[in-house]
């Protein structure tokens, strides 16, 4: 608004100074454009208002899906019917135009036949038939010994060396006419009859023709006026010629048809080349409809009972879509008073009162849309109390994810000839995997990997508990061994100290509660691994490509107190890969029920070997995802990789 009136004053101001200027003009043009968009912007407003309500834009839609299509298929009858109109005016005069030169070329073929003593009085015959239609005819018969020409006295048409038979239309010296050319022997025959370039058909009354033909390069300056183009192609059109009116319209609605095809023709210093014009004929919708129906309804006058039918249908349907028009109104009504009734509700919901409970006065899909909203609100205030406990759960469940993350090592140990990666992806926020790895008594380094019975908080607490039991232990023997104690190689063993964390936790947690757990300690000065492996999945090391499974030493921790555990050792060379792992890895399924299975970890493994651990990680954790073809993870992928420099 202010731009219009900021825009109007300056407007006037000019006007005042230099109405003419271009200043002025500029000015002008801005505030007109100002005005558009104002008026635009409030129009959108004044639509976004009137809608607003369901009623209304309901309203709308009706109009949109019943009315809007109806136009559209009566403008596209309308425009259909419209040019099929002018193809089938083309179609009237190209007939026309093919029926003439048949007969021309009848005329020449008979006399062309006809014995030369008897030829003269057929030539006359024939032609003196044909005159009538063919004002100015032409005909020229040669033969040995033997030259017609007719009318008599006229002199002879000589047709240019290279023409044989031929009949079509033919373009001479700028001008055209329907010819036939025809040799029989020794004996040639040329009819010729001058067509004008635009006249009225004498077989369809109230049709006009126009001859366009192409314009040749020797003919540019012959055409001075005008000219179309068509498919790349120059026509004339002589608009210097006299065009035959078009009869008056029967009715309003009795416009003109147009339509145009193009059509062979010869050029009389060219023969052998045809040439090409542009039949553009014109007429009214009433002369086609009287052709059609005088064809089509023989007998019946001239269409008007098929007319008539057209039309009672049409006002039938017409009156079919206003009665759908009012039940889809009352319906509307129906719908709309329900949905400003739950409109209602929903503000009072809102304010909070969830008390209120909107009538139920029908026994319909709708009343029982207001029953379900009667009963929503009652739970409403339950749920929302739900709501609140789940997001202090997803608190406490979010710090519990905090505190694990804490767990897991934060640092791998520096060592002259082994590398550690590991990796942990919980299947939900918290994990009940288990990896650790530690520096134990001068340059050993103990590896553990476990997985706990269960999945969330409770194994994660269960987790957590195996690895404050097991650095506990670790922590004892260091100290053992910082004494001088003689028990040091005892406590260092891995069987007891697997033997000594499965009755603690045993005794310290629940009895359905266990876990699998490997745990091996490293010599960094012999490059020997001795662990015990207590019902965990059996690590694996690759060496030259091949790989070879280590050993299981025991059952799971924490499910009997009498278990047993051995320890085993192998010892790793330079290049060698060990790979602990968890279930998560291995038995995850696709879509068809198998698992992805360890044989596939080896051998995937086994053919990337060489690549670094981060990629290979990534690596196994990738095909893993893709075997399932799911984005969630179904169990915790635990991973830890120790490769020998």
């Amino acid at each position: 608004m202010l731009f219009v009136a900021a825009f109007f004053l300056l407007w006037l101001i000019l006007q005042l100074v230099n109405p003419y200027g271009l200043t002025t003009a500029l000015a002008k043009l801005a505030l007109w454009v100002c005005v558009f968009l104002l008026a635009l912007r409030y129009i959108r407003k004044g639509i976004r208002k009137a809608i607003w309500r369901l009623r209304n834009r309901l309203l709308v839609t009706y109009l949109f899906i019943a009315l809007v299509p109806v136009l559209l298929v009566f403008t596209f009858g309308v425009v259909a019917f419209w040019v099929l109109s002018g193809q089938i005016a083309t179609y009237f005069a190209t007939a026309e135009m093919d029926r003439n030169i048949n007969a021309l070329t009848l005329i020449a073929e008979a006399v062309a036949q006809t014995d030369p003593a008897h030829r003269p009085s057929q030539v006359n015959a024939l032609a003196g038939t044909l005159a009538p239609h063919f004002p100015q005819l032409t005909l020229t018969v040669r033969a040995p010994g033997q030259l017609l020409t007719w009318p008599a006295g006229a002199p002879p048409t000589d047709v240019p060396a290279g023409w044989g038979n031929a009949h079509s239309i033919l373009l001479r010296d700028g001008r055209l006419a329907i010819w036939a050319h025809v040799l029989r022997g020794a004996t040639e025959v040329t009819a010729m009859a001058p067509i004008a370039e635009a006249y009225s058909s004498p077989m369809v009354p109230g049709l006009i023709v126009h001859l366009w033909p192409r314009i040749q390069d020797e003919d540019v300056q012959r055409h001075g006026g005008d000219e179309v183009v068509i498919e790349n192609r120059r026509y004339a059109v002589q608009s210097h010629v006299r065009e035959p009116a078009l009869p008056p319209p029967a009715n309003a609605f009795d416009y003109p048809a147009a339509g145009f095809a193009r059509y062979s023709i010869s050029v009389w210093n060219r023969p052998g080349k045809p040439d090409s014009l542009v039949i553009f004929a014109r007429t009214r919708l009433s002369v086609i409809m009287g052709w059609i129906f005088a064809t089509t309804t023989a007998g019946m006058g001239s269409g008007q009972l098929v007319i008539g039918l057209l039309i009672g249908i049409g006002v039938l349907f017409l009156i079919v879509e206003f009665v759908a028009l009012i039940i889809g109104v009352s319906l509307t009504r129906t719908i709309t008073g329900a949905v400003h009734d739950l409109y209602v509700g929903t503000q009072r919901v809102i304010e909070g009162d969830f008390s209120y409970r909107i009538p139920v006065a029908r026994n319909d899909q709708l009343a029982e849309l207001t029953t379900s909203f009667n009963v929503m609100t009652g739970n409403v205030e339950r749920l929302l109390g739900v709501a609140r406990e789940n997001e202090r759960l997803q608190a406490e469940l979010e710090i519990a994810r905090e505190v694990q993350n804490q767990l897991y090592p934060k640092t791998v140990p520096r060592t002259r000839t082994l590398r550690l990666t590991a990796v942990c992806q919980p299947a939900r926020m918290v994990s009940g995997d288990y990896y650790d790895y530690q520096c134990v008594e001068g340059n050993r380094i103990a590896l553990s990997i476990g997985d706990v019975a269960g999945k969330g908080i409770s194994a994660a607490l269960l987790m957590a508990t195996l690895q404050s039991s097991l650095r506990a232990q670790l922590r004892g023997a260091q100290e053992a061994g910082a004494r001088g104690n003689g028990h040091v190689a005892t406590a260092l063993s891995t069987a007891h100290l697997v033997k000594e964390l499965n009755e603690q936790l045993y005794a310290f947690t629940a009895p359905e509660k266990y876990a699998t757990f490997c745990l091996g300690i490293y010599d960094d000065d012999t490059g020997e691994l001795t662990y015990t492996n207590a019902g965990h999945l059996p690590p694996f090391l690759v060496r030259n490509g091949r790989h070879a499974k280590l050993d299981v030493n025991g059952m799971v921790v924490g499910a009997f107190p009498f278990a047993t555990y051995d320890e085993s050792t192998v010892g790793l060379e330079s290049g060698d890969l060990l790979v602990f792992y968890t279930d998560g890895i291995t038995e995850p399924e696709n879509e068809y029920g198998e698992m992805f299975s360890d044989e596939r970890l080896i051998s995937l493994i086994e053919k990337n070997s060489e690549r670094e651990d981060e990629k290979l990680i990534s690596m196994i954790l990738d095909s893993v995802r893709q075997w399932t073809g799911s984005p969630e993870l179904f169990d915790d992928m635990t991973l830890l990789l120790a490769r020998r420099r």
